[in-house]
């Protein structure tokens, strides 16, 4: 049988209380902006705890949430169930989708890319199954400007992060692999998260691609 799953069990629970701190403090506003607009069949790749499923708009026909954390598939279970939309959650991992070439209008994924053992290799699936013209929205914390918080990045990478955070690095350029996997990068907005406070995970990009 195919691999569908993951287990991280410390950090699917570390995952879920953080993840509700940084919508408290701000973040739930950058996921509503994410999803803002879409339409049709929508896939969602590492769809995690499920945080984002609330903030689907009514034009979006129905969601193929993929994660493949037990524990965070059952939570994104209970949140679909609270959906405004049509949600079915399966396992899965990014870079083997259970889902057709060109399935899908839109794909979805935010704090996903950071953790992907290869991002393009999952990207290109994420590609595979958009239709022509599909798009791609993602919110992702990024590489910071080279400097002193970029060589953090590099340390914190290079150590015991990974291991502690369910393969997540701080420093990754997301932007260049969603390019390298043959998307057109459409307008960005890059932030630090939260506003004036600074650690190796604050520096964000929300943006869209095309297929």
């Amino acid at each position: 049988m195919p691999v569908t799953e993951v287990s991280h069990p410390l950090f699917a629970r570390f995952y879920t209380w953080f993840s509700g701190v940084l919508d408290r403090h701000g973040m739930a506003a950058q996921r509503e902006a994410l999803v803002d607009g879409l339409s049709g069949r929508v896939i969602e790749v590492g769809a995690g705890n499920g945080l984002n499923f609330s903030c689907y708009p009514p034009s979006v026909a129905g969601v193929l949430a993929v994660e493949p954390e037990p524990r965070l598939r059952a939570a994104a279970l209970d949140a679909a169930r609270r959906s405004p939309v049509r949600i079915e959650v399966v396992g899965g991992l990014a870079d083997r989708l259970p889902a057709a070439s060109g399935e899908f209008d839109a794909a979805v994924v935010s704090f996903v890319l950071c953790s992907l053992p290869d991002p393009v290799a999952g990207l290109r699936e994420i590609r595979r199954v958009l239709a022509p013209e599909g798009r791609l929205r993602f919110l992702e914390h990024v590489r910071a400007a080279p400097g002193g918080w970029a060589r953090a990045q590099d340390l914190l990478d290079a150590t015991v992060w990974p291991c502690l955070t369910g393969g997540c690095h701080t420093g990754r350029d997301s932007v260049a692999a969603v390019e390298a996997a043959g998307f057109t990068v459409g307008p960005l907005e890059r932030f630090v998260f939260p506003g004036g406070v600074r650690s190796p995970i604050s520096f964000c990009v929300r943006g869209e691609a095309r297929r």
